[in-house]
């Protein structure tokens, strides 16, 4: 084959090569864009559900709210939480709300209904009151009853965060988060060291595992023609 042919030949190699390899990159980057949101998201965790229809010692409920910018999902949550304990010698109770922020992120790229298996972080912050009533039977001396209580107490902590959400029919959703909890930091505690944070859990763990099984309901937004 003589010798400009061949160069022709391989010059429109490396130019097909090298146009399929522009065109799997824009589809990659494409994906990957930050988009206009389509709709948003709505849940509740059957858990906290289950619980304080028990009558569970911990009663609490929690909201999801989500919505799409292409793969990244902006979250925020809002809940409330109340719980009582039995200590050895007495009994805690808590009552407060928190919240959490952050973003999920979609390794599904290519699902048209938006199906996700995703991995998030969340910051989370709770304002609650705690106190606890216990009894000291020093020997040789009548039992004292003492109290202590935390009114106006604040709490924050990071999470980090993995799940799948799936469409089951129309708008309504299902899934589940699992979170790993960290770096609590507690303020304005001066009765004593918070026992336990909405939201959050048993501070003195310091990493605290937590699981949400969610439904959900989709509200698309309109489209402006």
């Amino acid at each position: 084959m003589p010798a400009p042919m061949l160069r022709f030949l391989w010059s429109s190699l490396l130019v097909v090569v090298s146009l399929q390899v522009v065109a799997q990159t824009s589809e990659r980057d494409s994906l990957r864009a930050i988009r206009k949101p389509t709709g948003v998201r709505i849940g509740t965790d059957l858990i906290a559900i289950g619980k304080t229809i028990a009558q569970s010692p911990l009663q609490s409920w929690e909201i999801t709210a989500d919505v799409d910018l292409g793969r990244y999902y902006p979250t925020l949550e809002l809940g409330g939480w109340s719980r009582e304990a039995k200590l050895v010698n007495g009994l805690y109770n808590n009552e407060g709300k928190y919240f959490r922020v952050g973003a999920d992120i979609n390794f599904l790229l290519k699902d048209p209904d938006r199906n996700m298996f995703f991995i998030g972080f969340r910051y989370g912050r709770a304002q609650y009151s705690e106190s606890v009533n216990y009894t000291i039977s020093p020997d040789l001396f009548p039992v004292v009853q003492q109290s202590a209580s935390n009114p106006v107490a604040t709490a924050g902590w990071v999470e980090l965060t993995t799940g799948l959400r799936v469409k089951v029919w129309r708008g309504f959703w299902m899934g589940y988060t699992g979170r790993m909890k960290f770096l609590p930091h507690t303020k304005d505690t001066p009765g004593f060291d918070s026992y336990d944070i909405p939201g959050f859990g048993l501070p003195f763990k310091k990493l605290y595992w937590g699981f949400n099984y969610q439904v959900f309901w989709r509200m698309p937004f309109k489209k402006v023609s």
